[in-house]
């Protein structure tokens, strides 16, 4: 007579292993999204006159002008500025969160 299930005492063990890696793996992400949050990115423009700071939740925490960047005069030049260095930074941390996350992936393309 024929057996069923196809993996006669083994399988169980097997699923209880990948279920424990799959967790580990799990909390290991989780992890990892944390310290990607809380860790804080710095990009400058205009040779150092802007300087923007991000966190990974792509927030800004912090911009830093030079004196000599603040001219009443022309204030789009120094709205640029603030607007490269911050774009940078987000790059920066999309970037940063990118190759952290395709560890856990594999480079699977998930999307993280």
């Amino acid at each position: 007579m024929a057996r069923r299930g196809g993996f006669p005492g083994g399988m169980p063990g097997n699923m209880n292993n990948i279920m424990k890696q799959a967790q580990k793996m799990q909390k290991q992400m989780a992890e990892a999204q944390q310290a990607l949050e809380e860790k804080e990115h710095t990009a400058k423009a205009g040779g150092g006159a802007v300087e923007v700071t991000v966190n990974g939740k792509h927030e800004i925490v912090s911009v830093k002008l030079a004196e000599e960047v603040v001219d009443p005069d022309d204030i789009e030049m120094l709205q640029d500025l603030i607007i490269a260095a911050t774009n940078e930074a987000m790059r920066m941390v999309d970037e940063d969160s990118q190759q952290t996350m395709s560890k856990f992936t594999g480079g699977l393309g998930l999307g993280f």
